[in-house]
């Protein structure tokens, strides 16, 4: 037996859930992000096969978009929304995804080289046959077997950060 909320009770709850988020925005002082083109929201976007390179997507969402064989080189990704966007086989050279949050993306066969992830969530992200040749990445939180996987292969010195990338990924 399913337990009754009352109608004036769940009315409350909404109002005040409503009231909390609306009150933090003030209280934390939010800010919408604005990328170059005046959008804000990638959402599930199709953005196969565009060309983005050194655009500004800063604080962005581009979570569940698609990128295919996207060309982001010199874009700035920094403290962007990246879950469960697909890369593969896009060209990230010298892309800046500094504080993203990229929870389950697919970075397979994904030209990294000189990227920077510093300080990004690529929690259950995939790195399959990605060239990561000077990318940096510094306290990013990546999955044991993805760091071990390019352990394998990971070299060169990111040209901005200056930080090695085997020394980045914490390899043995």
């Amino acid at each position: 037996m399913k337990p009754i909320i009352k109608p004036w009770l769940r009315s409350i709850s909404v109002a005040f859930a409503l009231l909390w988020l609306v009150g933090s925005c003030f209280v934390l002082n939010c800010q919408p992000a604005w990328a170059d083109d005046g959008a804000q929201n990638f959402t599930f976007a199709d953005l196969r096969y565009e060309d983005y390179s050194h655009k500004s997507f800063e604080g962005a969402s581009l979570a569940g978009a698609v990128l295919l064989k996207a060309n982001l080189e010199g874009t700035n990704l920094r403290g962007t929304i990246l879950t469960m966007a697909t890369f593969q086989r896009s060209n990230m050279v010298g892309a800046d995804l500094t504080e993203a949050f990229a929870d389950r993306v697919l970075f397979n066969e994904a030209d990294l080289t000189n990227a920077i992830f510093t300080d990004a969530m690529l929690t259950s992200s995939r790195f399959y046959d990605a060239t990561i040749t000077g990318a940096d990445f510094s306290y990013a939180f990546i999955d044991r077997e993805q760091q071990m996987m390019m352990c394998e292969y990971a070299d060169g010195i990111n040209p901005v950060t200056g930080v090695s990338t085997r020394e980045s990924l914490e390899c043995p």
